[in-house]
């Protein structure tokens, strides 16, 4: 059943899905959505990658602890009043960003960022993650975490196109 679906640990979310560049097909909530920007993959990296910078560009994240940004370390942060504790799974600057992490005590998730290159010096960025845990289909659903996804990539493609929040609003 779905809805008590609990996942595999933590462990091996992070050594046999996140660091081979899996999700975990079975969690009963998953997204995946991309956006272009026009921008290069140098600039829209070094906005991801500058966690401690996050909330000039993007409303609804900041980090709480962060140290070196490499495979297996950790950081803490917040999402929308939502403690995390994550552990980082694949740092490859310019092409992916990827973590596994624990809100809650008990919902498991991996969060996978890649970027790629396009013509004319654009960069598509595509976000995926997968969620699991008891009762997460409760009060959380794959529409909410893809609307989450869609916000934070038109904060990013506003903030690395150099475009004023104002100038991204829709009309």
């Amino acid at each position: 059943m779905k809805i008590l679906y609990a996942g595999p640990p933590i462990e091996r979310l992070h050594e046999e899905y996140a660091k081979k560049g899996r999700l975990d097909e079975n969690a009963p909530v998953k997204s995946s959505t991309s956006i272009v920007i026009d921008a290069p993959a140098e600039k829209v990296w070094k906005l991801l990658a500058d966690m401690n910078g996050w909330p000039e560009w993007r409303s609804d994240a900041y980090v709480v602890e962060l140290g070196e940004m490499k495979p297996d370390a950790t950081f803490r942060w917040n999402i929308r009043g939502s403690a995390i504790r994550s552990t980082f799974a694949v740092v490859e600057p310019e092409r992916e960003l990827t973590w596994t992490g624990v809100a809650m005590g008990y919902i498991k998730a991996i969060d996978r960022m890649r970027l790629d290159a396009t013509e004319n010096g654009r960069t598509r960025v595509t976000i995926e993650e997968s969620m699991s845990g008891p009762l997460l289909t409760l009060f959380y659903s794959s529409a909410k975490l893809r609307e989450g996804h869609e916000d934070m990539l038109r904060m990013l493609k506003t903030a690395a196109e150099g475009r004023r929040i104002a100038d991204a609003r829709p009309r």
